[in-house]
């Protein structure tokens, strides 16, 4: 459509530039001349005014935002058609000075765990409210999420909105071209059908694109995404980002689940688990609990004993037996050798025999009572949990032991890295196994080093174990030059011991040169500051001199330069203080009313005769009055 900048929509909204432009309007920064406020006007294209479809989804859209009141979404504050100029349907909005989060995204990537769900909390809970008043958004993206410079988080473009008081749903083919096929839940895609669970979909792909800095599906062609989104699962966030934690993956994985009946019923139930979440990766709520010993059963340390007892009896009756054989052996040998006769071949075998028999015995009760048989076989316990290594050594009649704790990269919080003996080591009976356990990983949280000089935020991170990275510097309009605006990773991400922050340093608010707008128009003079990124304010004064709609002064008028953003007040001239009553004798009453009431006259009227023309008029032709003065004029 052709740019209105410069038009002025229903005698009251001035239009100054254009903000973003869409399929079906486009969005202007404007001035309200009424309250004297900067605004957001929305302008539906001409060639879609004349649909009444188009038409009446575009007034939808006001309704179903305006019957919500919720801090986190645009505010409407005003619809209508302009009637007195160029034919347009509008609806005027709060405006958000700021950026959006698809910028954010853009400009950071991935934004880690934090600072997703600090962008991501006033989202949800913006839907959750929508949801509660039976409102639909159904085209929820990164575009329509916009920041204000003061960090509040705002929804809008309810475009698409639909609601029971709003009307029908839209036809599979409008779904796809009105929303954002990125973002489109697979029943919306294939049936053009949307619920409270459609708006979950396309909130899970939200928050999977700020974790993760990708969208789950991107292809060469809408249709080629729309495929992936009906016929593929979204992929776990922790996939690209394994800092994610998994009750994270969870809730993303079921808010973008293909069955809608497996999704998260509404926002609201959405937004229970990420507070839920919240509060539990703050770490003011994280406790260490700790567990106790399990004692050990007495009746196997008993039955042992008995064991020892009889093994012992067995030996001695067996060293008994050879004792009495070994003497009659002696005593044939002593005959024997009296009768002169050597000992036999099978005397000899059976001795041999007696002696290994005996040899193996000794060996055996050796092993089964003081030797290694004596001990019990510890099994692997690494990447237990204390307490299941507890129960396990437990049920072998054995205890365990933390003996240390230390950190690994490898092994989770609160697993066995390892144990003393090791798996498949031994151990006395009812003896200890020493565990060491895992505090996870080594990690050193970022600290808050906005506000600070470089020179402090150097020393902050020394004492915290960490460096310094890449220093950048940028405007700001909220921090001195020198102080640190910003740090990535931001402050509370966890890091690696040593690893180096960059840092973002404030070179102060951006100066812009001034000009002197005196004699310019007051349009010329908007646009001018509007480029150069100021605010301009009007102020209206009567002069007899300066033409109408011409610039008398400004404020500050005295400088060359001011900061960016900085307000520019204009005092712009009203016309003369003092305008003279035409001559309207003879004239009509319909010709005579118009010609005063165009000046800005009231009218007020006498009557003396059947006769219709002017015969006086009061005050009289010629006199000098102010605008907006009360003219009698006689009739006879």
């Amino acid at each position: 459509m052709s740019d209105l900048t410069g038009e002025l929509i229903d005698n009251r909204y001035q239009l100054q530039r254009v903000v973003a432009s869409g399929g079906m309007a486009t969005i202007y920064h404007a001035l309200d001349l009424r309250l004297d406020r900067q605004v957001a006007v929305k302008i539906m294209h001409p060639h879609l005014a004349n649909d009444e479809d188009f038409v009446g989804r575009f007034i939808r859209e006001a309704k179903a935002a305006a019957a919500l009141a919720h801090p986190n979404i645009v505010a409407i504050q005003d619809q209508g058609w302009n009637e007195g100029g160029v034919p347009a349907v509008f609806i005027v909005m709060e405006y958000i000075e700021g950026f959006t989060l698809r910028d954010v995204i853009a400009e950071q990537g991935a934004l880690g765990v934090t600072e997703s769900l600090r962008y991501f909390a006033p989202v949800v809970s913006a839907m959750s409210a929508a949801h509660k008043n039976g409102i639909l958004h159904r085209d929820l993206k990164p575009e329509n999420i916009l920041i204000s410079k003061d960090g509040r988080v705002k929804v809008a473009d309810f475009g698409l909105a639909k609601g029971p008081q709003l009307g029908a749903t839209l036809t599979v083919e409008s779904s796809v071209i009105l929303g954002s096929v990125s973002y489109l839940s697979p029943e919306q895609v294939q049936r053009g059908l949307s619920d409270m669970r459609s708006d979950v979909y396309s909130l899970g792909i939200v928050l999977f694109e700020m974790l993760t800095g990708k969208k789950p599906f991107d292809g060469e062609s809408p249709i080629q995404i729309a495929y992936m989104h009906v016929n593929e699962n979204v992929m776990a966030p922790s996939t690209l980002n394994s800092n994610i934690p998994p009750e994270l993956d969870e809730i993303v994985l079921k808010a973008t689940a293909n069955n809608p009946d497996k999704r998260f019923k509404d926002a609201g139930a959405l937004q229970e688990q990420i507070l839920s979440l919240l509060a539990k990766l703050d770490p003011n709520r994280r406790q260490m609990s700790l567990e106790l010993d399990i004692p050990i059963p007495k009746a196997k340390t008993s039955k042992k004993k008995s064991e020892k007892r009889g093994k012992l009896d067995i030996i001695k009756n067996i060293t008994t037996q050879l004792d009495l054989k070994r003497g009659n052996v002696m005593r044939e040998t002593s005959g024997a050798t009296k009768r002169k006769r050597k000992v036999s071949a099978r005397v000899k075998r059976n001795r041999a025999i007696a002696i290994l028999i005996v040899l193996l015995i000794v060996v055996t009760s050796w092993y089964r009572i003081s030797g290694p048989g004596n001990k019990i076989v510890v099994p692997s316990l690494a990447g237990m949990s204390q307490t299941q290594a507890a129960k396990t050594v437990a049920e072998l009649g054995l205890k365990v032991e933390v003996t240390q704790e230390v950190f690994s990269e490898d092994v989770p919080k609160g697993k066995v890295i390892t144990s003393d003996p090791a798996g498949g080591g031994r151990v006395e009976i009812a003896g200890t196994v020493n565990l060491i356990i895992s505090k996870g990983q080594d990690r050193i949280k970022v600290p808050d080093l906005v506000g600070l000089t470089l020179e402090s935020a150097t020393a902050v991170l020394k004492s915290s174990d960490l460096k310094i990275g890449r220093v950048s510097e940028k405007f700001s309009e909220n921090f001195e030059a020198g102080l640190l605006i910003d740090g990535n990773p931001s402050s509370g991400s966890p890091v690696r011991k040593d690893s180096s922050v960059d840092l973002i340093i404030s070179k102060g608010l951006e100066q812009v040169e001034l000009t002197n707008f005196q004699g310019k128009t007051s349009d010329q003079a908007q646009s001018e500051l509007t480029a150069a990124g100021l605010i301009a304010s009007s102020k209206y004064e009567y002069s007899d001199t300066i033409p109408i709609g011409t610039v008398i002064s400004q404020t500050p008028s005295d400088v060359s330069t001011v900061g960016k953003g900085e307000k520019i007040t204009l005092v712009i001239s009203k016309g003369p203080s003092k305008i003279f009553i035409p001559n309207v004798y003879s004239l009509s009453k319909l010709a005579a009313t118009k010609i005063l009431e165009d000046l800005g006259f009231k009218v007020e009227f006498k009557y003396i005769a059947k006769k219709k023309s002017v015969t006086n008029i009061s005050p009289k032709s010629g006199t000098a009055v102010s605008p907006g003065s009360t003219v009698t004029i006689t009739l006879g």
